[in-house]
């Protein structure tokens, strides 16, 4: 970081996420790199475009948190998990949506994750149980890409449109989702999942977008 932001603006949290005890923290700046006017938060924020013009970098310094391309926690969802984001490609690989307007923290009870993923509606159809994984590709385990209801019976999830992580982002909190609806989806289609880590939870840290992990391959 090479400016010199003074006194940021910092919006203090209007509703506790998370289990006991937790703590968030986030920063975001108006231009690529960590430049430009600098915004702090620790709760959720419906519209933290009051604040400023754009958005074009994050920090998350505690987290996990989830962004949405719109304000009030609407549009696309992006996961943005403890760590740097330089520039929109860190936090989404698509090339049409990437502005980011409102944040909330993600609930992160406990280390243990368990997911169910059904094709049908109303947990119908096809089942598969995932624990403790992520899956890349669930073709790859015999399951089809239309996943229309699930359980995250244990932890947080982000499941993807398309193979390998890639495409739309889905966040699935502990709790029921009978309809594809309910994770904010237009379609019924999911064809991978990871799980979402933490550092309270999880020592090894946390999932490592593609891009960052070839650039410290890179310079390594």
């Amino acid at each position: 970081m090479t400016d010199q932001q003074g006194n940021p603006d910092q919006l203090p949290a209007e509703k506790g996420q998370g289990g006991s005890g937790a703590t968030y923290k986030l920063a975001v700046f108006e231009f690529e790199n960590f430049r430009g006017k600098k915004v702090e938060l620790s709760g959720e924020c419906k519209d933290v475009l009051e604040k400023t013009q754009r958005i074009g970098s994050v920090i998350v310094e505690l987290g996990p948190w989830v962004g949405f391309e719109r304000p009030g926690f609407a549009g696309e969802q992006f996961v943005l998990e403890k760590g740097e984001y330089p520039r929109w490609s860190a936090w989404t690989n698509c090339m049409s949506i990437y502005s980011l307007s409102s944040f909330r923290p993600l609930k992160v009870d406990s280390a243990d994750h368990k997911l169910h993923l059904f094709e049908n509606t109303g947990f119908e159809g096809r089942k598969m149980e995932i624990v403790d994984d992520d899956v890349p590709s669930l073709w790859a385990h015999g399951f089809q890409d239309r996943v229309a209801s699930a359980k995250a019976i244990n932890g947080t999830w982000v499941g993807y449109m398309y193979p390998g992580y890639r495409g739309c982002q889905y966040v699935l909190e502990q709790g029921d989702f009978k309809h594809w609806n309910d994770w904010g989806a237009t379609a019924p289609q999911i064809q991978s999942v990871r799980r979402v880590r933490d550092m309270q939870w999880h020592k090894r840290g946390c999932y490592i977008p593609s891009f960052l992990l070839y650039r410290w391959i890179f310079y390594t």
